[in-house]
């Protein structure tokens, strides 16, 4: 592997953690600028806030390649923005990256930053995309170290999502929105709950339980 293709330095404001899961495991790849593109997009009624805040999000995330996340059939393949799409209900989404194999709903960006999911609802998964790569990197790690794992999906969920509430406390750093990290003593409770969400299906919804982490695991820094 190209030391080239190394994620160094990861971008600004993540957790230890998170910084250590993006510049060990993540690559850069190459892909075009979509500055280029600007007055096509104007042309098209795109609003030009909406193309700055596509070359934001490029500027930060734009070529990162991450591991596959363990939910969502692995996440987009590569972060990547495109021309920002509009509606009147939703405001602006711009895609966040395509998928790794074809899939029932797009990756994007809502009109506050938020990552989520849109299959004709649109479904904010955290409240930005730090966030999310934040919960990649805690789940890449609750994966490895963890001495228990136990998945839980469908209706059974419900239960596991109502000991979290009352038992743990939200982890900060993923700015869970439908999808939410809880951690104990020395464990952690991973709720997906998008797909269900967004595609209506309350059988896709699975939580991940993580027993005999240690401390760095459940606290990132």
């Amino acid at each position: 592997m190209s030391a080239d293709a190394r994620v160094s330095p990861a971008p600004v404001g993540l957790s230890r953690r998170a910084r250590h899961f993006v510049e060990v495991h993540g690559l850069h790849v190459p892909g075009p600028d979509i500055r280029p593109f600007r007055d096509v997009w104007l042309g098209h009624g795109v609003p030009a806030v909406e193309i700055e805040r596509a070359v934001a999000f490029q500027d930060r995330w734009g070529g990162i390649a991450l591991p596959p996340a363990l939910a969502y059939e692995g996440g987009p393949r590569v972060l990547a923005p495109d021309v920002p799409e509009g509606s009147s209900e939703e405001g602006w989404l711009i895609p966040a990256g395509d998928g790794r194999v074809s899939m029932a709903y797009g990756f994007m960006i809502g009109p506050g930053g938020e990552f989520g999911i849109h299959a004709g609802r649109w479904t904010p998964l955290h409240a930005d995309t730090d966030g999310w790569v934040e919960s990649l990197a805690l789940a890449h790690h609750a994966s490895r170290w963890a001495k228990t794992i136990t998945k839980v999906t469908g209706d059974a969920v419900e239960a596991v999502a109502l000991e979290a509430l009352e038992g743990y406390e939200p982890v900060p750093e993923v700015q869970g929105i439908t999808d939410t990290w809880w951690r104990g003593d020395d464990s952690l409770i991973a709720l997906y709950r998008g797909e269900a969400v967004c595609l209506d299906a309350p059988q896709c919804q699975e939580a991940h339980i993580y027993g005999g982490l240690d401390n760095w695991g459940l606290r990132g820094g």
